[in-house]
């Protein structure tokens, strides 16, 4: 937990969540988004999840642009783009991270 998130919330305590293949940014304010991915990155590459979306919504497309700028520097990610229609189109990301 963050300093000012301890200040705003005193004693309460992380809640942990499980890594799926799906992480749904909505709930996350824009200056958490860098270092949230590359977390759930790592976790989801130890839990050896390989095809994963990331949801960030349409709006004004920054989330989706630091998401795939996030994706293009990491190396254990093989291929993102365009989620299918029915997976929130533009919306999301599909990620497919390499094998080890």
């Amino acid at each position: 937990m963050r300093e000012e998130d301890e200040e705003d919330f005193p004693g309460l305590e992380p809640v942990e969540l499980p890594v799926t293949d799906v992480l749904d940014l909505h709930s996350f304010r824009p200056s958490e988004v860098p270092d949230l991915v590359r977390e759930y990155l790592d976790a989801a590459y130890e839990k050896g999840l390989r095809e994963l979306r990331i949801i960030h919504g349409k709006g004004t497309g920054v989330q989706r642009q630091t998401v795939r700028t996030l994706l293009s520097r990491d190396g254990r990610v093989e291929a993102f783009g365009d989620a299918p229609l029915e997976a929130g189109g533009w919306g999301a990301t599909w990620v497919r991270m390499r094998d080890e």
